[in-house]
């Protein structure tokens, strides 16, 4: 084999590993951004009442409300309502239209009446004040089908 030929090849060996390996921000040492999300249910979807809802949060940790530990925070559930610029600077309110999460949690069951609603996870510190920048899932809609034999709203 010619030294042209296998240079050729080991530059495409190598070229294939790093495409093929982890990203190139994981190569330079930079950490991924923290995200939350909604796992089981996807923008769009129908549900009957009473339904789960799983909280996911990657690249960041959960702890109760009040504990001060680096990286962590705790889920906020946000149900037809969004949070104005202000609010962002401030505790979340707690009300039903914002439940909060302060023991931890990473899921709840939700019991909505039929209709569309729409869903966001915004992670708070131990204060109940969201991050800088905002930790928070997309905003999902889901439509509540009511039950066999339930009239509609």
């Amino acid at each position: 084999m010619s030294e042209r030929l296998f240079r050729r090849i080991a530059t495409a060996l190598v070229l294939l590993l790093v495409c093929a390996g982890p990203s190139a921000r994981a190569i330079a040492g930079e950490k991924a951004a923290p995200r939350a999300y909604i796992v089981n249910l996807a923008d769009g979807q129908h549900v009957t009442s009473p339904f789960k809802v799983v909280f996911g949060l990657s690249h960041f940790g959960v702890a109760p409300a009040g504990v001060e530990r680096p990286q962590t925070g705790h889920h906020h559930l946000l149900i037809d309502t969004r949070l104005s610029e202000s609010e962002y600077a401030a505790p979340i309110p707690s009300d039903a239209q914002h439940r909060h999460f302060g023991g931890g949690q990473t899921e709840t069951v939700l019991d909505l009446p039929p209709g569309p609603h729409t869903l966001q996870l915004v992670l708070g510190d131990a204060n109940h004040i969201p991050f800088t920048p905002s930790i928070e899932s997309d905003v999902i809609q889901i439509h509540v089908d009511a039950a066999a034999g339930e009239p509609q709203r």
